[in-house]
């Protein structure tokens, strides 16, 4: 008899809780919609969307404002860097991962030496601390044995001095470019 008092204790404590759960949870409230005003395609939808304010956007305005681009075509120090190495076959170009690394190279075909070259992107500003070059030179013997070293010398600093020097080069153009665009643009006239 004490169980079954405990069992049915325990179900009205249990429907209480259910109850109060319900009643919480109030159902929604929709109104109906008319057609002309609800989009058919997805584009429409999600302009609709953002216009009024929904929907959700992680790491705050993705749009840096307009006109200022991140790709490898409007990057300066990108560009300047792939006009610098392009006597050199490069493997790896990485414009996500800020990174070029060049295939071995030797001047000559007989040499037992060869360098690689690998330009890490730290910055997308033309500075000296944006970019950090490395130089690896391999040196192989007549048994094929061969020995890799990271090198520091002069060629570190002339090559990010040349990239350097070539994305001041290309900033200063596209700037010319787009003022003398600018100037010689002409407002179209309205016709009545």
């Amino acid at each position: 008899m004490i169980t079954i008092f405990k069992l049915f204790t325990n179900i009205k404590l249990f429907l209480i809780i259910l109850i109060f759960l319900f009643q919480s949870c109030a159902m929604p409230e929709f109104k109906r919609a008319d057609v002309k005003d609800v989009p058919i395609n997805d584009a429409a939808k999600r302009k609709k969307n953002i216009d009024e304010g929904r929907g959700l956007r992680l790491g705050g305005n993705l749009n840096r404002g307009s006109g200022n681009f991140d790709f490898a075509t409007s990057n300066e120090m990108w560009r300047a860097s792939m006009d610098v190495l392009e006597f050199v076959p490069l493997t790896t170009v990485d414009y996500g991962g800020g990174i070029i690394i060049t295939d071995w190279y030797a001047d000559d075909l007989n040499s037992n030496e060869s360098i690689k070259i690998i330009v890490n992107f730290l910055s997308n500003e033309i500075r000296v601390d944006g970019l950090k070059i490395k130089i690896y030179k391999k040196t192989c013997n007549n048994n094929f044995n061969c020995e890799t070293n990271i090198v520091n010398s002069k060629l570190n600093n002339e090559i990010k001095m040349a990239i350097l020097k070539k994305a001041a080069q290309i900033k200063t153009q596209d700037a010319r470019k787009l003022s003398d665009d600018s100037e010689g643009y002409v407002e179209p006239k309205l016709k009545n």
